[in-house]
């Protein structure tokens, strides 16, 4: 991979990962470090709970004062990787999700003459994803919904002030990801793991949770780490300046197909899908996921931190097909694709290998 370069001379690469800690940023993490060519900072509010070989820096970026004197020295910073979110699911939540973005790019732009790209992370909303019935497949020409979304405004302050400079900007829309990050509620993958585990601890079969309609609706998602390389591949292709791309794992999937190898990889029956709304049901279960923790002996993680079921009765809910067009990044030059049943199962695996959910 190819230095920067300022003046023809060549420049470190010297990423500034915001959001360090959450499932986007520590894939991403753990793929730059990978790099030799790549110097790696991140931003968080809580403590990383893996080992790397980056630069963490504990920061508030609601918080303009301690963001300017936590962030005063990122001089070299060459590239910018904003995976921030606050608010959950809340598309309406624009202004500290904008105070997020501006409070940590107000501070390093100025300082950094090396910069050369700021990749922003979306995702679904931008097409109205938390609302029901959105156009798909979703492609990155749709025009935008009735506001509030803040995505919207990080997108429209970057835009603005990029002009007159010499970095550029891109935009990423993955959806659902996929990966391994402790600590992070809105996984779909630690939300199946944790309501899978639950189920078999009380002799339940594994059931579908949401309607009848989602279960056979079209649905994609996007490997964390297949990100990460389109995240790079966002920084520095010049294909990717001043241009948003959709990432999903480039296939497509019914609830319905994968469910039953599910069930077969937890060892459990196979229930009918059953209208659960999780958000309710799963609420007293933090006793129930204690007891698995202390049988299996599995990482101590709060109940609370593995899984965000508002998040579940979300995305088992959505009667219409969840498809975006992968068209552009592929011929912009990202081709990269994933077989998303296949990634679902390496993950659980994943999870069991981590100690995360139990393994039998």
């Amino acid at each position: 991979m190819p230095m920067a370069e300022l003046g023809g001379d060549p420049v470190r690469n010297t990423a500034l990962v915001v959001g360090g800690a959450g499932v986007i940023g520590r894939n991403l993490v753990g793929h730059l470090s990978a790099l030799p060519d790549w110097d790696v900072v991140a931003l968080s509010r809580r403590s990383p709970d893996f080992v790397s070989r980056a630069q963490f820096i504990s920061v508030d970026l609601l918080d303009p004062e301690q963001a300017r004197d936590r962030l005063s020295g990122l001089t070299g910073v060459t590239h910018i990787f904003y995976a921030g979110l606050d608010g959950g699911l809340a598309a309406s939540n624009t202004q500290r999700n904008l105070a997020l973005l501006r409070n940590a790019v107000d501070v390093v732009e100025p300082l950094a003459p090396h910069l050369r790209r700021i990749v922003l992370m979306q995702g679904g909303k931008a097409y109205g994803r938390h609302i029901r019935g959105f156009k798909t497949p979703a492609k990155e020409s749709d025009p935008r919904h009735m506001p509030p979304n803040f995505y919207y405004d990080q997108e429209d302050y970057l835009r603005a002030l990029q002009i007159g400079r010499a970095w550029s900007w891109s935009a990423l829309r993955p959806e659902s990801v996929l990966g391994f990050s402790a600590g992070n509620p809105l996984n779909l993958l630690n939300l199946i793991g944790v309501y899978a585990a639950v189920s078999k601890e009380l002799g339940l079969p594994l059931v579908y949770p949401g309607s009848r309609l989602s279960y056979h609706t079209l649905m994609q998602v996007t490997d964390a780490d297949l990100l990460a390389r389109a995240q790079v591949w966002a920084a520095t292709s010049p294909h990717a300046a001043n241009e948003a791309f959709n990432v999903t794992n480039g296939d497509a999937f019914r609830f319905e197909q994968i469910w039953p190898r599910f069930a077969d990889f937890f060892g459990m029956k196979l229930g009918q899908p059953l209208h659960i709304p999780l958000t309710a049901f799963m609420a007293d279960k933090a006793p129930v996921w204690d007891r698995i923790v202390a049988k299996h002996g599995l990482r101590q993680q709060s109940y609370d931190s593995m899984a965000a079921w508002e998040f579940g009765d979300f995305t088992f809910h959505s009667d219409w097909d969840v498809l975006f067009s992968d068209g552009k990044r592929m011929r912009a030059g990202f081709t990269e694709t994933l077989d998303s049943e296949e990634r679902f199962l390496e993950l659980f695996q994943v999870l069991r290998d981590e100690n995360v959910i139990p393994r039998a």
